[in-house]
């Protein structure tokens, strides 16, 4: 545990840090908004304290197989600190500030096409919505897009040319699977498989039926406000990350599942050639 300690410590301070950025440059929603921010980094903290400094976790995946929480948590970080700065008034006062809205606004015209998950992100949007907040919602939308379709891109990179998880050395099951019954029943490899399908095709899907509901939401009724500028990087940085995380997940499962098959084919073919199965 000892030896697991610090960087337990540095793991959540770069967690409160992820947290508290937006809060530097964006205005909250509330008097009390400061207060709010500061109880959930502090108990997003010891979450991830617990979580890393313990023998093995409880919630946390594939957490003693980098980089694959690496990548997602500094894709996560890159999003919220880009879209804290082009949605901030320090865009005004800048130089380089300036330059990545122009970027942002390039990227989000280009990403902006028929059927495109950026399209349906701004359609979702009530027909009365300013036009300075559809184009800081297309901005963003098509920043946050960018940058976890990246992510996607570098983790398969590096499980190709990495050979993960080998190179993080063994691969342990209970601990970087914590969720995950291998005793539970039914084969290792088709549960396996199962669930890494579930989670590509949910992540491919999410970013298209997220605007989708919120639609049928405001159709029926309801309302969303994301003219606060915190409401907007949230809620575009969740609409990207998590199906970005869910499709990794899913790479990742499949992964171990082709692992565990070859190991066992391994495992066949000595014991046949010991004599101890028939061929």
């Amino acid at each position: 545990m000892f030896s697991r300690l610090p960087g337990a410590l540095f793991r959540a301070f770069l967690v409160v840090l992820l947290i508290v950025v937006p809060s530097v440059f964006l205005p909250l929603a509330s008097s009390d908004g400061s207060l709010v921010v500061l109880l959930i980094a502090m108990c997003a903290a010891f979450f991830t304290l617990v979580e890393y400094a313990g023998a093995s976790p409880s919630i946390v995946e594939f957490r003693d197989a980098p980089p694959f929480n690496r990548i997602r948590f500094f894709a996560l970080f890159i999003t919220v600190g880009i879209l804290s700065v082009v949605l901030s008034d320090a865009v005004q006062t800048n130089l380089a500030a300036q330059l990545l809205e122009v970027l942002g606004y390039r990227i989000g015209e280009s990403m902006d096409f028929p059927f495109s998950p950026v399209r349906l992100l701004v359609l979702m949007m009530p027909p009365d919505t300013n036009a300075a907040t559809i184009e800081a919602l297309r901005m963003s939308g098509g920043l946050a897009y960018l940058i976890s379709l990246l992510s996607i891109a570098i983790f398969v990179i590096m499980l190709r040319l990495k050979r993960w998880p080998r190179r993080s050395g063994t691969f342990n099951v209970w601990v970087n699977l914590p969720r995950f019954d291998p005793t539970a029943g039914g084969d290792v490899v088709a549960r396996l498989n199962k669930d890494s399908g579930v989670n590509l095709i949910l992540g491919f899907l999410l970013p298209f039926v997220i605007p989708a509901v919120v639609k049928l939401v405001t159709l029926f009724g309801g309302s969303v406000n994301i003219s606060n500028p915190q409401t907007m990087l949230w809620m575009i940085t969740a609409w990207a990350f998590l199906p970005a995380s869910l499709v990794m997940r899913g790479v990742a499962l499949n992964r171990v599942a082709q692992l565990i098959h070859t190991q066992r084919k391994k495992a066949y073919a000595q014991a046949v050639s010991d004599g101890m199965l028939p061929a």
